[in-house]
């Protein structure tokens, strides 16, 4: 009896780790971000208000490998221009991966408004 208990708490305590673990995984690998467009983040292309190539660069770097088994390691992002702050605008960003070859980062916007643009990357 004491035997079947043991293992079912240890069945369970594993399977809330894993799950936890899942969790944890899928909110620390997201690839949306939302930014504000403000006075320090907006440029503008093509007579567009668009986000920054910086802070699009920058938040790609810091989000594409948050966790050691999620994506390659990918180093020195750069973005050709600001990201348009109109929902469908695209970009492909470059970095470098920890063996040295080039990858390519699409960038696209879901959806924008006056004050944020909401964009996310492939990985």
């Amino acid at each position: 009896m004491q035997r079947s208990k043991f293992l079912v708490g240890v069945v369970g305590g594993v399977t809330a780790a894993v799950a936890l673990g899942g969790l944890g995984t899928y909110l620390l690998s997201g690839t949306e971000s939302t930014s504000s467009l403000d006075e320090y983040s907006t440029v503008t292309v093509d007579g567009h208000r668009a986000l920054a190539a910086k802070v699009v660069a920058g938040r790609t770097e810091s989000k594409i490998h948050p966790l050691p088994w999620v994506g390659d390691k990918v180093s020195g992002v750069t973005c050709p221009t600001g990201l348009k702050a109109v929902a469908g605008a695209t970009i492909t960003c470059t970095g470098n991966k920890s063996d040295g070859t080039a990858v390519d980062i699409p960038v696209r916007v879901t959806k924008a408004d006056a004050k944020s643009v909401t964009w996310k990357f492939e990985r």
